[in-house]
């Protein structure tokens, strides 16, 4: 399996609103990070599942586009575009780690 593919599979989940496709893209001990933090804004696949299902896919108008991808080892860094949240889109970076065909961590970088 690509490296890529977990991080693909991810976004066709996120933009269809699949929860359960989405969340069976991450490892069980998924970390998630909204940076500059050093804590953890989720820990654990069920954490995920609970903020995406009550925060962000119950939201009709969610959805991502891709602008650009770059591997680096089993680092995949997505660059996208979020609508649905705010008035404009709102521009971010998603670096995902992969590790045994799963997303194991994720660092979201977005403008100040």
């Amino acid at each position: 399996m690509s490296v890529t593919q977990p991080v693909e599979a991810q976004f066709a989940a996120y933009n269809a609103h699949d929860l359960d496709a989405f969340v069976a893209c991450f490892a069980p001990d998924f970390r998630g990070y909204r940076m500059p933090t050093e804590t953890p804004s989720t820990v654990g696949r069920e954490a995920l599942r609970a903020f995406y299902g009550s925060h962000r896919f119950n939201n009709p108008t969610l959805k991502a586009e891709l602008i650009t991808r770059t591997l680096l080892g089993n680092k995949v860094f997505d660059h996208e575009l979020i609508y649905g949240l705010s008035p404009e889109p709102i521009e971010s970076v998603a670096v995902f780690e992969v590790e045994d065909a799963l997303i194991k961590t994720a660092w979201f970088y977005f403008p100040s």
